[in-house]
């Protein structure tokens, strides 16, 4: 039997080719589960591997979709039996193994999260692992003393996946939250989301020759990196904390070590792809209890495996606003 799924494959010169094939189920990858895929999403990762060249992909044809969520089908683990719901985010789907982009999918049992109760497929993957590295960037800051009444949290990007459920899920928990963005017609959106400033992109993308400035930020979300991560790291207040989790911006760092050992700034890393599933089950749960669903569905962009050629192109120039809900069997 035969289904749906978008391949990306690679011709003689070298050039990338992205459409829906149908595809079969003994094409799809080993694994102990199959899942029948309701929702995948779009993440710049997911844009690299669309695009021109493949990005991060090194075998073809493949199928792209680093997250997706879906209903158990067939389980060789005792953990799961079909009808279960699931969500499956990071471990280099999508990247070194096919991934959601496709109405069925074969994982190793260890890849998947239950569903908490309460979050339904569609809007885990309005979450998705843009939602999923939010709401580990906002544990990190509170396992490091953020709490609500110290100050402004800055979110970098607050338009894009990450920042959107970051500024919701902040707001939620009742912090002030200011946002950063290079797109002013997004201030009504984030204002809608809980953000109560708003902070152009040019005010604060740009390194400075002081490697300290006032005290203003009680911590930072940020997926921008590079200059302006620079920026942000002299601004926080003493023993705050910034949670690293992109680099739109750039890879490079052009900072000083002044603020880490003057203010007791710390910088934390935020890995969404290889993390313990344990931390997966909390996020999770965390996302269940502390993300309003009402907020969420203010950010949905809804899509199907034919529109992600263009989104794809789309995400990888700043162009996707929230988060993008593909429905693979529409």
């Amino acid at each position: 039997m035969s289904f749906n799924a978008l391949v990306v494959t690679k011709d003689d010169e070298g050039k990338t080719h992205a459409g829906v094939e149908q595809i079969t189920l003994d094409q799809l990858p080993e694994g102990d589960v199959v899942v029948a895929v309701e929702y995948s999403t779009v993440n710049y990762k997911d844009g690299l591997c669309i695009g021109p060249g493949g990005g991060l992909v090194r075998n073809y044809p493949h199928v792209p979709g680093i997250d997706f969520s879906g209903t158990v089908e067939t389980s060789e683990d005792d953990r799961y039996k079909p009808g279960d719901k699931v969500v499956v985010t990071g471990w280099r789907m999508g990247e070194n193994r096919w991934g959601g982009y496709a109405q069925k999918a074969r994982v190793p049992a260890d890849f998947l999260v239950p569903l908490p109760e309460g979050i339904t497929t569609k809007q885990a993957m309005a979450v998705g692992t843009a939602g999923f590295t939010a709401m580990l960037a906002v544990m990190a800051l509170e396992d490091h003393g953020l709490m609500p009444g110290q100050g402004p949290v800055l979110v970098t990007g607050a338009a894009g996946g990450v920042g959107s459920v970051a500024t919701a899920i902040l707001a939620h928990l009742g912090y002030e939250v200011a946002g950063v963005t290079g797109r002013p017609e997004t201030a009504d959106y984030l204002k809608s989301l809980g953000a109560t400033q708003i902070v152009a992109r040019e005010e604060i993308n740009e390194t400075v020759k002081r490697p300290l400035e006032a005290e203003t930020w009680a911590g930072c979300i940020d997926a921008v990196g590079g200059a302006m991560l620079a920026r942000v790291l002299g601004q926080v207040k003493y023993g705050g904390s910034v949670a690293a989790v992109g680099l739109a911006g750039g890879a490079g760092l052009p900072a000083t070590v002044i603020p880490f050992l003057l203010r007791g700034v710390n910088l934390l890393g935020i890995d969404s792809v290889m993390q313990p599933y344990d931390n997966r089950v909390r996020a999770w749960r965390r996302i269940g209890s502390d993300l309003p669903m009402n907020k969420l569905e203010e950010m949905i962009q809804p899509a199907n495996l034919g529109d992600l050629p263009d989104l794809g192109r789309a995400i990888l120039k700043g162009q996707v606003k929230g988060r993008v809900v593909v429905d693979v069997n529409g």
